[in-house]
């Protein structure tokens, strides 16, 4: 009958959205993906400057730390270059009162000697220098001879260049934090701006973008090292 068919076609036609209903419907899934890429960029921002304040205090420290070290390897080194050449003085007068046949004063010369350079000058006179032409130059030249300043100078310098080396590489993290929270920076941008557009396709575009460079900035900030 008609008046049964109009009945039964009536469902059909209430169940059918208006075209505002659906930009309602649109407009709500995407202010909430907004949010969400707001929330998510918002706690990402956050966490990638606090690493990165952290990495560049790090670098300072470590900064400093070279520096104090190279400071003290100097000192070091200066201590044991003028101790060397006094130890060398001796010696040479040590050479010459022996050349006299002073022993008494070659024995004075020799109790002058510090006691690093003293071992090796004894060992050095078992090996008939005054005789043998293969001798080693002098006792600074035997092998087992270690001036402890010069050697504290080279440990503080090789510290002091791994501590720069490490302070090197905290800078190079402290700089990619930078860089990763620039660009979730610029995913805020992005969705702000997309906020502004009435346009469907627009807006979806541009929150597309935003989302898509979230997760490669996301990606990027979890292979950073954490401090």
């Amino acid at each position: 009958m008609p008046g049964s068919e109009h009945s039964a076609s009536a469902p059909d036609v209430s169940e059918q959205k208006s075209p505002l209903e659906e930009h309602a419907v649109w407009e709500e899934l995407i202010e909430i993906i907004e949010v969400i890429v707001l929330a998510l960029v918002t706690m990402a921002t956050a966490w990638s400057g606090y690493q990165a304040a952290k990495w560049d205090g790090q670098q300072s420290l470590l900064y400093g730390t070279a520096s104090a070290d190279r400071f003290q390897a100097d000192a070091a080194a200066a201590a044991g270059g003028q101790m060397l050449q006094a130890n060398a003085s001796v010696f040479t007068a040590w050479l010459q009162a022996t050349s006299a046949h002073d022993s008494t004063l070659a024995a004075l010369y020799v109790r002058r000697f510090t006691p690093d350079y003293r071992t090796a000058f004894r060992d050095w006179l078992t090996t008939d220098p005054l005789t043998n032409p293969n001798a080693p130059a002098g006792p600074a030249y035997m092998p087992h001879y270690r001036n402890p300043d010069l050697a504290a100078a080279a440990q503080l310098n090789n510290r002091a260049a791994a501590a720069f080396a490490r302070g090197t590489t905290a800078r190079d993290n402290a700089d990619s934090y930078v860089r990763d929270t620039v660009l979730f920076a610029a995913v805020l941008f992005l969705v702000a701006i997309a906020q502004r557009f009435k346009l469907r396709n627009i807006r979806a575009a541009t929150t597309t973008v935003a989302f898509a460079l979230l997760i490669y900035t996301a990606v990027s900030v979890t292979q950073l090292p954490r401090t």
